[in-house]
């Protein structure tokens, strides 16, 4: 009886130090699933959390698409041959009269060197008044002129042509073998063709983007899109900007995975398979498969779709649960996709912390014993 009373005391004594120990707090790699939940806007905190479904999954896994407007993609292919603002231009008419409005007498054509072309777009030509010769070719330019004067003199003759200025140029940078100023010529009429140009993109086409600034305008696509989309091979326009640079969303990993890291997007979509595979997947020895967690802000016409409230205003805090063990875990897992900013959490399993208590619990017995032997 005695001895009954004496391991149950050692007993009791045992669990109350394990409680002392995991109160004390020892080292883990994060909260656990009974903190997390604690933060829902159910109990404690001010997060939906949600465990995926197929429903779920329709809501959240949206990715925002990239691609150009219409106000590019309606664009017409124009020649390197338009007039811009600043060229400065050469006029030579003929007349077949004596004595015409602008031949003087005994010649058979007048000149006008340097005619440059104001910021408005237009120039001036004696009883022709101004003309638009911006975003005109020099052929049509001629044309018009020689409408004008026709109906002075009879069958006038028209020469126009560029003295210099830029032309219709582009710039292209970032990821490109060659960045630099590049014509709008026959052969660089679009946008694949200007790349092409540049010598191509340097940087891994799965993660390339390629913007486009037309004045205060600004439109992004995935380098990729412009092979598969032909819409997206937009025609340029002089003064154009292109920039090829690579995709800049990341998530991070923490908790029990192979690696607690932030990632960059090696793909345009990712999903949270993929984000535990980059991390060295779930860790064999510490990870608990039923708590994975996604923590996200969501804006605010998803949020109310995932938790069915038209009243929930401005971007939610919202928490995806992940359960891998479940008989389509695996799959919903494979099509929740990761997004942009996101946290992908992996809990330990409730054995790693006992397994840590037991451990310290020893240890600090081992500690005592050996104290205890010095003073013997």
């Amino acid at each position: 009886m005695t001895i009954m009373r004496m391991r149950l005391g050692k007993g009791v004594a045992f669990l109350a130090l394990c409680g002392l120990l995991a109160g004390c707090g020892l080292p883990r790699s994060g909260p656990d699933k009974n903190e997390i939940f604690a933060g829902s806007v159910l109990r404690e905190g001010d997060a939906f959390i949600l465990t995926v479904d197929d429903r779920v999954n329709r809501i959240a896994s949206v990715t925002p698409a990239l691609g150009f407007s219409a106000s590019l993609t309606g664009a017409g292919v124009v020649g390197s041959d338009t007039i811009q603002p600043g060229d400065r231009l050469s006029l030579v008419i003929w007349e077949n009269v004596d004595g015409g409005l602008l031949v003087p007498t005994g010649m058979n054509a007048t000149v006008l060197e340097e005619v440059q072309v104001d910021g408005e777009g237009f120039i001036f030509v004696p009883y022709a008044g101004r003309v638009r010769a911006a975003g005109n070719s020099p052929e049509a330019i001629r044309r018009i002129i020689t409408e004008r004067l026709e109906e002075q003199t009879p069958d006038p003759q028209v020469q126009v042509a560029r003295l210099s200025g830029d032309g219709q140029t582009v710039t292209v940078l970032g990821g490109v073998t060659a960045q630099g100023v590049y014509p709008i010529e026959r052969p660089t009429r679009t946008l694949s063709s200007m790349l092409a140009a540049a010598g191509g993109i340097a940087i891994p086409p799965e993660t390339a983007q390629v913007k486009v600034v037309r004045g205060n305008h600004t439109d992004t696509i995935w380098f990729e899109d412009l092979h598969s989309h032909p819409a997206h091979d937009i025609a340029l326009r002089g003064g154009d900007r292109i920039f090829v640079q690579q995709d800049q969303r990341t998530f991070t990993a923490l908790g029990a995975t192979g690696t607690q890291t932030r990632m960059p997007f090696t793909s345009q979509t990712i999903t949270a398979i993929e984000a535990l595979a980059m991390v060295g997947g779930l860790s064999s020895t510490t990870a608990d498969p039923t708590g994975v967690f996604v923590f996200r802000n969501e804006p605010e016409p998803i949020a109310q779709q995932l938790v069915g409230q038209d009243a929930v205003r401005g971007t939610q805090r919202v928490v995806y649960v992940l359960d891998l063990t479940r008989p389509n875990g695996m799959f919903l897992a494979r099509d929740f996709a990761i997004r942009d900013g996101d946290t992908v959490y992996v809990t330990e399993a409730p054995f790693t912390q006992f397994s840590r208590v037991i451990a310290a619990l020893t240890g600090t017995l081992d500690s005592v014993g050996g104290a205890a032997s010095a003073f013997e």
